[in-house]
């Protein structure tokens, strides 16, 4: 019994030892350079066809699937702030941080052409990317990427509101104007 107490000991004293082994393995700090892949880069890019931990694999609505309230808009903008303010700037003009750095700048939210996209169009640009713009899948979620699209609606028509949708103060105030 003393002898398997002992043996019992001696394992568990041996397996504490290679825990700490694999702490001290070699290891790549994020964005170091790497001699063991032909580009150099110690990250690698996920498989294609990855698909994220507890991602929303339901087909996207082809209109607005949510009713517009102000804590939509809120979110949107909290959303829109982090994510596409640094390119396309808070007001949607397409002059963002980015921008005033020297990035190429992207269209404007405010031209006829997006305008006229439909809010799926938007959806998709953020979830596939555009042009020089990449996927937002993996870092907005499907619910939130609709709160943009409808803060984006929302930036339009500050812009674009037609007369009539205005208070009639605002309207007399207007056509005072030279």
């Amino acid at each position: 019994m003393m002898r398997l107490g002992a043996l019992l000991l001696l394992v568990l004293c041996g397996l504490a030892g290679c825990e700490q082994d694999m702490a001290d393995q070699p290891r790549y700090n994020p964005q170091a350079a790497s001699s063991q892949f032909r580009d150099g880069a110690s990250a690698r890019r996920p498989v294609e066809g990855t698909v994220a931990r507890g991602a929303d694999l339901a087909p996207a609505p082809q209109a607005f699937p949510y009713p517009v309230t102000m804590k939509l808009l809120e979110r949107g903008r909290q959303r829109f702030d982090i994510f596409c303010s640094p390119c396309h700037g808070r007001t949607g003009d397409g002059n963002g941080m980015v921008v005033q750095r020297g990035f190429p700048a992207p269209p404007s939210y405010h031209q006829d052409a997006l305008r006229q996209a439909s809010d799926r169009h938007l959806y998709d640009v953020i979830a596939d990317g555009y042009g020089a713009m990449y996927s937002y899948a993996a870092r907005v979620p499907p619910a939130d990427r609709w709160t943009i699209v409808a803060y984006i609606r929302a930036l339009q028509y500050s812009r674009h509101a037609p007369e009539t949708d205005l208070p009639q103060p605002l309207r007399t105030k207007l056509e005072a104007m030279p």
